[in-house]
């Protein structure tokens, strides 16, 4: 009795210092191996659009619009993005577009509008716009990216730029696209190519060609939209004329396209709010940009 416990009390132990060994190795091999690569995530562009919101009306020269800006650049920073502001007066009130930096070559710009309207003119003119849509998804969109694509896969430079003073045109004197044209008219360098991404969160989401659009690029983008599977809600078909933040560089000779969705009933009202945006909106959009900008030549 005696040696046959001894026997197998020590089978047990090499049975035991054998496993223990192969659980090393493969937490070794867990250890190496690469990390998964990121993806656009939908669901977390939607927590940007939360969190944007969350902060009330964002206009030009408020404290919310502030505050977003400084979220902004903490998040791009938390991504080794390399960031630079542009702050300059427009009727009495300090403008900041903001651009996040990243990966080397020719310049690509990816654009999205931060502030949002102050008057619900379309709906109660004394009461400001929340923007869940129209201003937050493209942010959220451009946020999502920082975090999401593969720096090494970038053929470009690419530019996150986050435009202010898009949305109060027709108030008090004001223009559209203030940011936009500021940064288009001191640009240093020429970009091959400008993306801007407005009102793409709508869960009923239906993105058509837009004719201030450079028609190359919108073919290529819906291209690969429709590899991806997105023939639904990215159709091929002409259907608005928009001044957008898109145009103070097609106005330059640059290629230029709007990614928008104008048929969004909530436009300019009150009840533009984070229960009309859809996360698997943002995430085909997102997805797009980032197959675009990781695998474009």
């Amino acid at each position: 009795m005696g040696n046959s416990s001894t026997a197998m009390a020590n089978l047990s132990f090499r049975r035991a210092r054998t496993i223990g060994g192969l659980a090393a190795v493969l937490l070794l091999l867990a250890a190496c191996a690469p990390a998964p690569p990121r993806t656009f995530s939908g669901d977390q562009a939607y927590a940007h659009v939360l969190e944007q919101c969350a902060l009330g009306p964002r206009p030009t020269g408020s404290p919310a619009h502030r505050a977003a800006g400084d979220a902004i650049i903490a998040h791009l920073r938390q991504w080794d993005w390399t960031v630079e502001t542009q702050e300059f007066p427009y009727r009495n009130t300090t403008v900041r577009n903001i651009i996040g930096r990243a990966g080397s070559g020719p310049v690509v710009i990816i654009g999205a509008h931060y502030d949002t309207r102050r008057s619900a003119d379309m709906e109660d003119p004394s009461q400001p716009v929340l923007g869940a849509n129209d201003g937050a998804s493209g942010t959220a969109v451009l946020m999502e990216l920082a975090r999401a694509l593969d720096k090494d896969r970038l053929q470009h430079e690419v530019w996150l730029a986050f435009f202010d003073a898009e949305d109060n045109g027709n108030l008090d004197g004001w223009e559209w696209c203030v940011g936009s044209t500021y940064m288009a008219e001191h640009l240093t360098v020429r970009p091959r190519a400008v993306v801007v991404v407005d009102m793409v969160g709508d869960a009923d989401q239906q993105f058509y060609f837009e004719h201030n659009s450079d028609p190359a690029l919108l073919q290529e983008l819906w291209q690969i939209a429709a590899t991806l599977g997105y023939t639904d809600t990215f159709i091929p078909e002409y259907r608005w004329t928009i001044y957008d933040d898109h145009v103070p560089f097609a106005r330059r000779g640059i290629p230029a396209a709007d990614i928008i969705d104008f048929d969004y009933p909530y436009w300019h009202t009150t009840r533009d709010t984070p229960d009309k945006v859809s996360p698997q909106s943002l995430e085909r959009v997102g997805r797009v940009l980032e197959v675009w900008l990781e695998k474009r030549e």
